[in-house]
C-alpha cells in the first residue's frame, strides 16, 4: 500500500449509512487535486488527512486513490490551517476570520487557539463574545474528536460523535462503554447494529441476557416503524433470531423474563413493548370517558337546525349529509369517513354553523400544518395542528395539555384523522374535556398513519363508536377525473386513462425505467411550468411508491436537485447534500422547533461560520445546527406515505412494475388524492393493474379494536341504512 497526505479541498459525494466518500485532496507537492475514494465517515473540508491505500484507474473518472485506512491530523502549513478554520468546523470562525487569524499567528495558529485562546482578541474584529464561543467550540471539538477516535477504534462510524457528545457531554465515552445499546434508544440515527458492534468490541458476550433483551426490544420498536403496535410471538422470534443469531430457546427465555419484569406485555401470544400497550389502553379508556359522560352543549331540534343551516349556507344537503350533520349535533363522539368529493367539508361547515349558535368554544385541528391550513381555508376559522394544540413543555418534553389541563372547548373537530397514530391519539383524547363533543373526520381507505397503529379503522371496526360512512359523490366532484378515478381505484376498478386536454388527470405510458425518469424530470422542469404555469418548486410534487431504485425518491431527488438548484459549494454533512433554495422535508417530530414529520419547507440560508442553516416552513424560519440536518431530506420527490395529509396543485407519480413490492391499492389511491388541479401517472398499465388488484394491504398488528371492546359496550345503530355503529 502507498501513503498520501494533504488537506481535504472539498467533498464530492458522501453516503450517510456506511460513510463511503469521494473527496478531493490537496497534496503539498502537487498542483492538481487528488481524487480519493473509500469509507471515510465524518471527514470535512479543510481537515488534514493521511491515507493508506492503492491507486486505481476508474473507467469514467480516471485516476483515483482508493483509501484503505486513514488518520486525521492537525494541519501544519498555512494553507491547510486556514482551510481547516474556514471549513465551519469551529463556530464563530468563517473564511474572513480564518484569514485574519492565520495572518496574525501563522503556523502557530492552532497551538495558540489550544493553549492561549485569549490572544485571539489581538485579531481585528474578534470581540470577547465571539472569542468565548470559539474557545467553547474548540474544547467541544477536542472532546468530540476523542469520541470519534473511540468509535473508530471499535469499528463504528464516528459520524454521529457530535450527537453523542451533545447528549452525554463529558460522560460520552463512559456512557457508551457502560451500555452501548442505550445509543440505539437515545441517539437519532444510531441503530442497533452500530450499538451491537460497539458492544461486541467491548467484550459483551454474544449470548448475554443484556444483548438479547436489547435485541428483542429493538426488534419490536423497529416493527413499530412499520406500523405494528404489537407482534405475535411466533413471528417475533424469527425476526429477533435473524438479528441476534442466537438460538430461539434463548430468545423465548428472555421474553418470559421481560414479561415477568413487566418491561414487555404478553396477551394471547402477542407481545407489546409496554409504552405502546399503555397507549392502546389509554385510547380505549379515554373513549369510554368521553362517550359515557353528558355533553355540555345543549340539545337542538335536528330537523329545524338542518333546515336553518341549509338556508344560511345556501346549500341543499343530501340525505346522508343530513344524517351526518344530525349525528354531529347529537352524538358525544362521532367518526365521519368518506372519500374525496363525498361532502366531508360541507358537513364540517354545517356542524360548525349550528354549534356556534350555542357555544363559542369550538376547536379545529389536524395532524399536519398543511391539513390544518386547508381546514382553515374551508371553514374560515382558525385550525391548529394537534401538536401545537397539545403545547409541548420543553423542560419536561411532555405535553402541557392533558387530563389535568384539558383544552378549553365544547366541540373539537379533527380532520384527516386516519393519519393519527396510536401515541398521538392517546395524548389527544386525554386533553379533550369530559363534557366536550368530539368529531373525527377522515378517509379510512387512505394509507394508515406513518407512526404505529391503524387507529381510526380499529375504532370503527370495534363497533363501539357512532360512525357514518359517506359514499355518494356529488355532481361538482364527479366532473373531476382525479376524484372519479380515485373512487374507481378504491372499488378495485381500472381507472379511465383516456387523455382529455381539459381534464385534471393524465397517464403517460413508459415501459423503460430510464424513460420514466426522463419524463418525470422533463415534466417538473420544463413541460408543466410552460403548459400550465405551475411553479416548479411550489406547485409540483413528485410522489414515489419507494425510496430506493432508479425511480425511487432518493435518486429522483438527486437528479431534480441537479437540474433545478445546483451550486458550486453545497453543504455536505452526514450524507446530506444541500444548497440554498432546496426543497426539504422534516422526517421526525421535533417539538422544540415545532416542526413535525412530513412538514415541507425551503432552505433560505446556510451559514458555514455559525454552522447553521435556516428553513422556511409556511413562512416561519426554523434554524438547524449542522449536527441536526439528518432530520431533513430533499423533498423534490417524496414517498406517498410521507405526503399524507398534504396536497399540491400538481402531483406526478411514477408507477412501474419495478415497484411491485409497494404497489398497493390504498397507496395508489392516497397518491392520486393528493393532487388538487392535476395528477399525472408515468409508467405502465400493468403496474397500475397490480396495485389495484393488490388490496392485501401490509397488515398492521394492533390490539386497539379488542381493547376498545373491553372498555365500551356495543352500540345500536341510530339509522341502520346509512350509519354503521
Amino acid at each position: 500500500m502507498e501513503e498520501i497526505y494533504g488537506y481535504i479541498e472539498n467533498i464530492v459525494f458522501t453516503e450517510s449509512e456506511k460513510g463511503f466518500t469521494v473527496a478531493r485532496l490537496k497534496e503539498p507537492t502537487k498542483k492538481e487535486l487528488t481524487c480519493i475514494v473509500g469509507f471515510m465517515p465524518s471527514i470535512q473540508p479543510g481537515e488534514t488527512i493521511r491515507c493508506k491505500g492503492d491507486w486505481k484507474i476508474h473507467p469514467e473518472y480516471g485516476q483515483q486513490f482508493e483509501v484503505k485506512s486513514f488518520d486525521l491530523q492537525a494541519p501544519s502549513d498555512l494553507i491547510g490551517i486556514q482551510k481547516y478554520l474556514e471549513s465551519g468546523m469551529i463556530k464563530g470562525i468563517g473564511p474572513v476570520y480564518a484569514e485574519r487569524i492565520v495572518k496574525s499567528f501563522g503556523t502557530d495558529t492552532l497551538d495558540i487557539i489550544d493553549r492561549s485562546p485569549d490572544r485571539l482578541l489581538e485579531v481585528s474584529g474578534l470581540g470577547g463574545k465571539r472569542v468565548e464561543r470559539i474557545k467553547e467550540c474548540w474544547l467541544q471539538q477536542k472532546a468530540i474528536r476523542d469520541v470519534m477516535i473511540f468509535l473508530r477504534g471499535h469499528g463504528v462510524s464516528p459520524s454521529y460523535a457530535q450527537k453523542i457528545y451533545k447528549k452525554y457531554a463529558d460522560q460520552s465515552i463512559d456512557k457508551v462503554k457502560s451500555n452501548p445499546y442505550q445509543l440505539a434508544k437515545e441517539i437519532h440515527g444510531i441503530g442497533f447494529k452500530s450499538a451491537d458492534a460497539i458492544a461486541q468490541n467491548l467484550g459483551i458476550p454474544f449470548d448475554s441476557p443484556a444483548r438479547i433483551d436489547a435485541g428483542i426490544e429493538h426488534t419490536l420498536w423497529e416493527l413499530s416503524n412499520d406500523g405494528h403496535v404489537c407482534y405475535p410471538q411466533v413471528d417475533l422470534i424469527p425476526e429477533v433470531e435473524a438479528i441476534l443469531q442466537v438460538p430461539k430457546e434463548a430468545i423465548e427465555k428472555r421474553i418470559l423474563a421481560l414479561t415477568e419484569r413487566q418491561e414487555l406485555v404478553r396477551e394471547n401470544d402477542t407481545i407489546w413493548v409496554k409504552p405502546l400497550y399503555l397507549t392502546e389502553v389509554g385510547i380505549a379508556r379515554e373513549l369510554a370517558r368521553l362517550t359515557q359522560s353528558p355533553c355540555r352543549i345543549r340539545n337542538v331540534q335536528c330537523d329545524k337546525a338542518i333546515e336553518w343551516v341549509q338556508q344560511k349556507l345556501h346549500i341543499e344537503l343530501a340525505p346522508e349529509q343530513k344524517i351526518a350533520v344530525g349525528l354531529g349535533v347529537q352524538e358525544k363522539v362521532l367518526v365521519v369517513t368518506g372519500g374525496p368529493g363525498t361532502g366531508k367539508s360541507t358537513i364540517t361547515k354545517a356542524i360548525l354553523s349550528i354549534t356556534e349558535k350555542i357555544s363559542t368554544r369550538l376547536v379545529l385541528a389536524a395532524p399536519t400544518g398543511r391539513a390544518a391550513k386547508r381546514m382553515s381555508e374551508i371553514t374560515g376559522k382558525k385550525a391548529f395542528t394537534i401538536h401545537s394544540l397539545l403545547e409541548i413543555d420543553f423542560k419536561t418534553g411532555k405535553f402541557k395539555r392533558n387530563k389535568e389541563n384539558p383544552f378549553v372547548c365544547d366541540l373539537i373537530i379533527i380532520d384527516e384523522a386516519s393519519m393519527i397514530d396510536t401515541q398521538l391519539m392517546n395524548h389527544l383524547l386525554k386533553a379533550i374535556p369530559t363534557d366536550a363533543r368530539a368529531i373525527f373526520i377522515g378517509d379510512i381507505d387512505q394509507l394508515p398513519s406513518v407512526g404505529p397503529g391503524n387507529v381510526l379503522k380499529d375504532i370503527i371496526q370495534s363497533e363501539r363508536i357512532s360512525v357514518i360512512q359517506l359514499k355518494k359523490i356529488f355532481r361538482q366532484a364527479a366532473g373531476s377525473m382525479i376524484i372519479s378515478n380515485a373512487h374507481r381505484i378504491n372499488q378495485g376498478e381500472f381507472p379511465d386513462l383516456s387523455y382529455n386536454p381539459r381534464g385534471d388527470f393524465q397517464f403517460i405510458e413508459a415501459e423503460n425505467p430510464e424513460d420514466v425518469v426522463k419524463i418525470v424530470i422533463d415534466l417538473v422542469t420544463t413541460r408543466l411550468p410552460k403548459s400550465h404555469r405551475f411553479h416548479r418548486f411550489d406547485d409540483i410534487q413528485v410522489l414515489c411508491p419507494m425510496k430506493r431504485g432508479l425511480m425511487g425518491s432518493e435518486n429522483l431527488n438527486a437528479m431534480l436537485q441537479k437540474e433545478m438548484n445546483s451550486s458550486p459549494t453545497p453543504l455536505l454533512r452526514m450524507g446530506r447534500c444541500f444548497h440554498v433554495g432546496d426543497k426539504v422535508m422534516q422526517i421526525r417530530n421535533n417539538y422544540e422547533k415545532e416542526v413535525y414529520n412530513g412538514d415541507v419547507g425551503k432552505i433560505i440560508e446556510i451559514d458555514l461560520t455559525e454552522q447553521t442553516l435556516k428553513v422556511a416552513f409556511d413562512g416561519r424560519l426554523v434554524p438547524y445546527d449542522f449536527i441536526e440536518i439528518d432530520e431533513l431530506i430533499l423533498a423534490y420527490a417524496v414517498s406517498i406515505h410521507k405526503y399524507q395529509g398534504s396536497e399540491c396543485p400538481c402531483v406526478i407519480i411514477p408507477v412501474h412494475t419495478s415497484h411491485f413490492k409497494m404497489l398497493f391499492r390504498n397507496l395508489l389511491y392516497t397518491g392520486l388524492t393528493r393532487g388538487k388541479k392535476r395528477v399525472i401517472f408515468v409508467g405502465t398499465k400493468k403496474a397500475i393493474a397490480i396495485a389495484i388488484h393488490n388490496e392485501e394491504v401490509l397488515r398492521r398488528h394492533t390490539g386497539l379494536k379488542n381493547t376498545v371492546c373491553q372498555f365500551l359496550p356495543p352500540r345500536v345503530a341510530a339509522v341502520p341504512a346509512l350509519v354503521s355503529t
